[in-house]
């Protein structure tokens, strides 16, 4: 990735720092790597996440989880500028395409890459991996509150 802002992974409780979410909710557990406009993060299911049923992890918490990847790097990338970690809000899901459910005891890594920046809206393509096969894609679009 070029132009990277990280220089090693962010892992376990310090990830709160760049995230507004708190457990149960917390669909991240490490940033492996981040630059201004992409990030790579990872999620290892465990059977008490909350989206998990029945040995799977449900379509919600998929989306979730690119939402909270793509809050992770911006999170990370304005502490990092200094400046206070931004809240945002899900605005839009566009062409979401999940292909298969991941089990428990997987880990998902997903990569968010922003597409444009205006006016307070971030919209970012999420690809999520399961032990290296691609099960999910969306764009999102993220409303920053400022």
């Amino acid at each position: 990735m070029g132009g990277s802002i990280h220089e090693m992974k962010v892992s376990g409780s310090d990830i709160l720092q760049y995230i507004p979410q708190r457990s149960p909710m917390v669909m991240v557990d490490t940033l492996l790597d981040a630059d201004e406009t992409s990030a790579v993060t990872s999620l290892s299911l465990e059977d008490d996440n909350i989206f998990v049923i029945n040995g799977l992890f449900l379509e919600p918490g998929i989306v979730e989880h690119i939402a909270q990847s793509a809050a992770l790097q911006a999170g990370y990338r304005f502490a990092k500028s200094g400046m206070p970690v931004p809240i945002g809000y899900i605005a839009a899901v566009k062409d979401l395409n999940i292909s298969a459910l991941p089990r428990v005891k997987s880990k998902l890594v997903t990569r968010i890459e922003i597409i444009n920046q205006l006016m307070g809206v971030t919209l970012v393509r999420g690809n999520v991996t399961d032990e290296g096969q691609p099960i999910a894609t969306c764009e999102m679009r993220i409303f920053i509150k400022e």
